[in-house]
């Protein structure tokens, strides 16, 4: 795909119980809201765990991000099938030949309710 101003990438993905039992092993964040299911069966996934939408749009066109933000506005649960929605919103030549972009995104689950949103910038490799 080729980046402009104004382009949008998507990106979807449901989370499972195996995700986050992977994650929890690898970020030691066993929170036990991370490891006991609720009243309904599901674990609640970690947030970085959920930032990785944005960043898997970024490395699938060669950003090397300088700069993420992420606001997380509600819990993400095992079965939630999350989309998120990149808008490129600069896209720079440099004088050394590498272009810097700014993203801004948005992450809805399977209802349309926005869970995250945020930001990434950085240098497309």
């Amino acid at each position: 795909m080729t980046l402009s101003v104004g382009s949008k990438i998507n990106f979807r993905r449901t989370f499972t119980k195996e995700d986050v039992e992977i994650f929890t092993k690898v970020s030691w964040d066993e929170g036990t809201h991370h490891t006991t299911p609720d009243d309904k069966g599901r674990l609640v996934i970690q947030g970085l765990l959920t930032a990785t939408l944005p960043t898997k749009i970024g490395g699938e066109n060669d950003v090397l991000a300088h700069t993420m933000n992420f606001n997380f506005l509600k819990p993400v649960y095992t079965g939630d099938t999350i989309t998120c929605e990149a808008i490129i919103e600069k896209y720079t030549q440099k004088e050394n030949g590498r272009v810097s972009i700014q993203a801004s995104f948005t992450c809805n689950n399977q209802d349309e309710v926005e869970v995250m949103r945020g930001m990434f910038a950085g240098v497309i490799l």
